[in-house]
C-alpha cells in the first residue's frame, strides 16, 4: 500500500494555536519539533509545580487550559515565527510575543482569559517542561488520514476540515480508516520510518467549529455510530529519523525487528 505525505500540523502551545509547516526533522524517539513545547497551566494544578515554579516532567492534560473545557480555544490559530509567537483569534484579535521571556507571559494571560471559561480555574501560568507536553506521556507523532476525515464529512454532511483534529501529520491515497489496520505495522515516509502503536481516542474538543470556537457536532457520538468507536487517527514513534515534507511517498510495511527503536519505550 502506497500513499503521501500531505500536510504537517505543530502545536507549540498546547491546546493554543495551530502552525502548517512546510517540512519537517522526525528524530529517533521523538515529538514533532517545538510540538506542544509549552502550555499554559490552570490556578488548581499549580501545587504541581516545583518550588522554583517549574515542571519536573510530564503532566496529562487535565493541568491545562485545553478545547475541550473551553471551545472558544479552538478557534486559536498560529504559532512560532522567527522565535515569537504570533496567534490570532476571531474575537481577541491578534498577541505576538517572546514564549522565552517570563515579562511577556503576563500579556498571553491576559489574552486567554475572555476566552475562558469564567466559572473554570484561571489562567495562571505559561509552562514548559522536561519533555513535550503531548497528550500522551509517550513522545508519539500523531498521524491522521485526509480519506477517513472525507469520509466523517460525507457522514455528516458538512466539511470539518483538519484543524479541529490536532494532528501532526496527514496522510493520504488510502482506503478510509484504513490507519486503524496499521497498529503494529510502520510507514515508511520518505526517508523516515515510524511504528503505529495506538489509536487516538477523541474528546469533545473535536466537537467545535474552529472558525467560530462554537460546539457543532458531536464528533464522539459521529465517530461511535458511524464508524465503530470514538478513535480518529493513530499515535506513531519514530524509528528512524529524517526530513520529510509534503508529497513524500508514504509505504505501509511490516516491522522489521533491525530497525533501531527509541531507548525511552524499551527500557
Amino acid at each position: 500500500m502506497t500513499g503521501r505525505l500531505s500536510q504537517i500540523w505543530r502545536y507549540p502551545v498546547k491546546s493554543i494555536g495551530r502552525q502548517k509547516l512546510d517540512s519537517a526533522r522526525l528524530e529517533v524517539g521523538r515529538t514533532l519539533p517545538w510540538d506542544r513545547h509549552w502550555a499554559v497551566m490552570h490556578d488548581s494544578a499549580t501545587q504541581r509545580l516545583t518550588d522554583g515554579d517549574q515542571l519536573a516532567g510530564w503532566l496529562p492534560k487535565a493541568a491545562f487550559l485545553r478545547g475541550a473545557a473551553g471551545p472558544e480555544l479552538q478557534a486559536i490559530s498560529g504559532g512560532m515565527t522567527n522565535g515569537k509567537l504570533c496567534l490570532q483569534h476571531p474575537t481577541a484579535g491578534e498577541i505576538e510575543l517572546d514564549p522565552t521571556k517570563d515579562e511577556d507571559h503576563a500579556s498571553l494571560l491576559d489574552w486567554l482569559r475572555p476566552l475562558w471559561p469564567a466559572d473554570k480555574p484561571e489562567p495562571a501560568l505559561l509552562v514548559t517542561g522536561p519533555v513535550p507536553l503531548t497528550d500522551s506521556r509517550a513522545p508519539f507523532i500523531s498521524i491522521l488520514s485526509l480519506d477517513s476525515l472525507r469520509a466523517v464529512e460525507s457522514h455528516v454532511g458538512q466539511r470539518l476540515g483538519v484543524e479541529r483534529w490536532r494532528g501532526n501529520l496527514w496522510v493520504e491515497g488510502f482506503k478510509p480508516f484504513a490507519e486503524r489496520e496499521w497498529i503494529g505495522k510502520c510507514l515508511r515516509i520518505g526517508g523516515a520510518t515510524v511504528i503505529l502503536r495506538e489509536g487516538i481516542g477523541r474528546c469533545a474538543a473535536t466537537s467545535v467549529d474552529t472558525d467560530t470556537g462554537e460546539p457543532d457536532h458531536d464528533m464522539i457520538r459521529v465517530l461511535t455510530e458511524g464508524f465503530g468507536d470514538a478513535c480518529f487517527g493513530v499515535y506513531a514513534e519514530v524509528l528512524t529519523g529524517a526530513e520529510i515534507a509534503p508529497l513524500d511517498e508514504i509505504i505501509v510495511v511490516e516491522l522489521d525487528e533491525t530497525e533501531p527503536r527509541s531507548e525511552s519505550l524499551t527500557a
